[in-house]
C-alpha cells in the first residue's frame, strides 16, 4: 500500500498566509489597544464603572460564545466565505465603534465586533490545513498564524499609545478599516474555498445551548476575578455548565452535530487541548499582573511598559518559529513538555523580584520563559488542529480558540484571587491613615496609588503597597513555575508518543495509526 505525497504550497499560499495574518494580528491587537483609550473615551462619553466594565468585556464574551459556532459554520458554508463576511461586517462595526455618542451604543459595537471576530479566528486558523497540506510547511505556517496573535498583543498598548497621543479615541477602532478592506480585495483571489461535503444545516438549538453554555461561565469567571467570591457569578458558572451537559447530550444525538464530540476521542487532540487550556490558566492571568507591576511597582508609564514588554514578545515570536524546525528533529510532544519545563524554571527566577533593580530580573525571566512557552503554544496549536479530520478543521480550531479564551478568564479569575489574597494579607498600613483610605487601599495596587495621590503624605502607603504587591506577584510567579511544571509532566506523559499529523493521513498521529505505511 501506498500513499500519496501531498502537494507543497506555493507563492500564492504564501500570500494567502499574508493575508490571514492581517486580520489574527488586528483581533490580537483590538483585544488590548482598549486598555489605554477607556480612559479617555470613559470622559468623552460619560461612561459610569459598569458601563466602563461592559464595554471592556462585550468584545471578549462574544467571541468566547460563538467561537464554536462559527468554526462549525465556516466547515458548512465554506470557510473563505465565512471569513469574508466576517472582515465586512468587523470593518463596518470598527467605524460604527469609532463614531459612538453613547456608552449603550459602544457596548452594542463592541459586542458585534466580537461576533465578528468570531468568525475570523476559527476561519484563519481552518483555512491553514487546507492551503497547507504538507506537514513541514503547515507548521511553519500555524507558527507564523500564532507569532502574528502573539506579536499583536503586544503591540497593542503602544500602537494604542502612540495614537491617543495624537488622535481621539476612535482612532483605535478605525484601525480595523484598512485591514479589513485589504482582506476583502485579496482574499477572494489569493485564499481557497473549503466546506464540508454534503454539510446539513446547523442546528439552531445547539446553538442556542452553547451560547447558554459558554456566556455565562466567561461571565461568572470575569466577575470572580474582578469582585471576588460572589453568588451571582457562581450561580452563572453552575448554569453555564449544566446547559453544557445539555448541548454535550444533544451533539451525541445529532447525526451531523455542531460539535463533533468524536474529535475528543482522539488522545492526541483531546491532550493538547487540555494542556492548551492549562497553559492559558497560567500565561493568560500571570502576565497581566506582571504587565500591572511595571506600571505600578517599577513605574512605567503604560506606552513604557509596552516598549519594554516588546523584547519578550519578541521572544515569544522567535520560539514559535523556532517550534517547527524542532520538532523535525525531536517528537513535538517532548518539544511542548521542553518549552513548559524552561517556562517553569524562568518563573521560579522571576520570583526573586524585589521592587529593586525589578526590570534586571523581570525581563531575562519573562524572556526565556516565552521563549519555551512560544514553542509549546505554536506546536500545540497544530497538535489541536491537525489531529482533527480535514472536514472538521474549522471545529477543531474553534475548540482551541474557545479553550484558549476559556483558560484566559479562569486565569484571571484564579490568579487574580490568589494575587488580590496574598496583596492584603501583606499590606501593612500605616498608622494613622483613614478609615476610609485604609479599606480602599486594601482592595489592591492600583486602589492604593489612587488614596495615595490624594494624601499629604504618601510615601509609607506607597512603599506598603508596592511591597505588597511584590509578595503577591512572587508567590503568583512560584504558583505559576508548578503550574507549569505540572503541564510539563502532562505533556511529556500524553504526548510522548504523537508524531506531527502528516498530510497523507490527516487526522492522525502515530497511537491513533501504528501501522501506518
Amino acid at each position: 500500500m501506498t500513499t500519496t505525497s501531498p502537494s507543497r504550497a506555493g507563492r500564492r499560499e504564501w500570500l494567502g498566509l499574508a493575508v490571514l495574518a492581517l486580520p489574527t494580528l488586528l483581533l490580537a491587537l483590538d483585544m488590548s489597544v482598549l486598555y489605554l483609550a477607556l480612559p479617555q473615551l470613559s470622559r468623552d462619553l460619560g461612561a459610569d464603572g459598569t458601563q466602563q466594565l461592559w464595554i471592556m468585556d462585550s468584545y471578549g464574551f462574544m467571541i468566547a460564545g460563538f467561537l464554536v459556532t462559527m468554526g462549525t459554520l465556516g466547515d458548512r458554508i465554506g470557510r473563505r466565505k465565512l471569513l469574508l463576511i466576517g472582515g465586512a461586517a468587523f470593518g463596518a462595526a470598527s467605524v460604527l465603534a469609532a463614531l459612538s455618542t453613547s456608552p449603550e451604543m459602544l457596548i452594542i459595537t463592541r459586542g458585534v465586533l466580537g461576533i465578528a471576530g468570531a468568525t475570523l479566528m476559527p476561519s484563519t486558523l481552518a483555512l491553514l490545513t487546507t492551503m497547507f497540506t504538507d506537514a513541514r510547511q503547515r507548521g511553519v505556517a500555524i507558527s507564523v498564524w500564532m507569532s502574528c496573535f502573539m506579536g499583536g498583543s503586544a503591540l497593542g498598548p503602544i500602537i494604542g499609545g502612540v495614537l491617543l497621543e495624537r488622535f481621539w479615541w476612535g482612532s483605535a477602532f478605525l484601525l480595523g478599516v484598512p485591514v479589513m478592506l485589504v482582506l476583502l480585495v485579496t482574499g477572494p483571489l489569493l485564499l481557497p474555498e473549503y466546506r464540508k461535503p454534503d454539510a446539513g444545516r446547523i442546528d439552531l438549538v445547539s446553538v442556542g445551548l452553547s451560547l447558554a453554555a459558554i456566556l455565562p461561565v466567561v461571565y461568572g469567571l470575569k466577575e470572580l476575578a474582578k469582585n471576588g467570591p460572589a453568588v451571582v457569578p457562581a450561580l452563572a458558572i453552575v448554569t453555564g455548565l449544566v446547559f453544557g451537559v445539555a448541548f454535550a447530550r444533544r451533539q451525541r444525538r445529532l447525526p451531523d452535530p455542531v460539535l463533533d464530540l468524536r474529535l475528543f476521542a482522539n488522545r492526541t487532540f483531546s491532550s493538547a487541548l487540555v494542556v492548551w487550556l492549562g497553559f492559558g490558566v497560567i500565561q493568560g492571568g500571570s502576565y497581566l499582573f506582571f504587565t500591572l507591576y511595571l506600571q505600578t511597582v517599577v513605574g512605567l508609564t503604560p506606552l513604557q511598559a509596552g516598549l519594554w514588554l516588546v523584547l519578550p514578545a519578541t521572544a515569544m515570536v522567535a520560539g514559535s518559529m523556532a517550534a517547527p524546525m524542532i520538532a523535525r528533529r525531536v517528537r513535538p510532544g517532548l518539544v511542548i513538555a521542553s518549552g513548559l519545563g524552561v517556562g517553569a524554571v524562568a518563573y521560579l527566577w522571576l520570583t526573586g523580584l524585589d521592587g529593586s533593580a525589578s526590570l534586571s530580573v523581570l525581563l531575562p525571566g519573562l524572556v526565556v520563559s516565552l521563549i519555551g512557552l512560544g514553542l509549546a503554544a505554536a506546536l500545540g496549536t497544530e497538535l489541536i488542529v491537525g489531529a482533527a479530520p480535514a472536514e472538521r478543521a474549522g471545529s477543531a480550531a474553534a475548540l482551541s480558540e474557545t479553550s484558549g479564551e476559556l483558560g484566559i478568564a479562569l486565569g484571571v479569575a484564579l490568579v487574580g484571587s490568589v494575587v488580590t489574597a496574598v496583596y492584603r494579607d501583606a499590606l501593612t498600613l500605616p498608622a494613622g491613615l483613614p478609615a476610609e483610605a485604609a479599606e480602599t487601599a486594601r482592595e489592591g495596587i492600583a486602589s492604593a496609588l489612587a488614596v495615595a495621590g490624594r494624601l499629604p503624605e504618601a510615601a509609607p502607603l506607597l512603599s506598603a503597597a508596592r511591597d505588597a504587591f511584590t509578595t503577591a506577584v512572587t508567590t503568583m510567579a512560584g504558583l505559576s513555575a508548578l503550574g507549569f511544571a505540572l503541564l510539563a509532566a502532562l505533556a511529556a506523559l500524553t504526548l510522548r508518543n504523537t508524531t506531527p499529523p502528516d498530510s497523507a493521513n490527516h487526522g492522525h498521529t502515530m497511537e491513533d495509526c501504528p501501522q501506518r505505511i
